[in-house]
């Protein structure tokens, strides 16, 4: 599976329904990644340009669209960015294949 990071920030509207209803968003978060077949590994929050960041894999970009459409259509989130991630392993691999690789720069 791929593994993703996910920045977000909430709307207003969102922070203050979470100050009069404190939840834990982890549990729904995982049954959203589930339910494309993949896996939440963190949810955190953090300070910053954004207001919290998940960590989660899924089985390929459409399944990690589908379920971030499916947050982003509740109302509740403002500005979400989504990075797909390398293991150090999987970067290594690339760059051997860049290195077999012949390419002439244009002159």
């Amino acid at each position: 599976m791929a593994t993703y990071m996910t920045q977000f920030s909430y709307t207003g509207e969102a922070w203050a329904a979470l100050a009069k209803n404190p939840a834990n968003r982890r549990e729904g978060i995982q049954k959203l990644f589930d339910a494309v077949g993949g896996k939440l590994i963190e949810l955190y929050y953090c300070l910053g340009e954004y207001d919290g960041v998940v960590i989660a894999e899924a089985p390929d970009d459409a399944a990690v669209v589908s379920a971030l459409v499916a947050v982003v259509g509740a109302g509740h989130i403002k500005a979400i960015r989504t990075t797909k991630l390398l293991s150090a392993d999987e970067m290594v691999a690339a760059l051997q294949k860049a290195g077999s690789i012949a390419f002439g720069a244009p002159k």
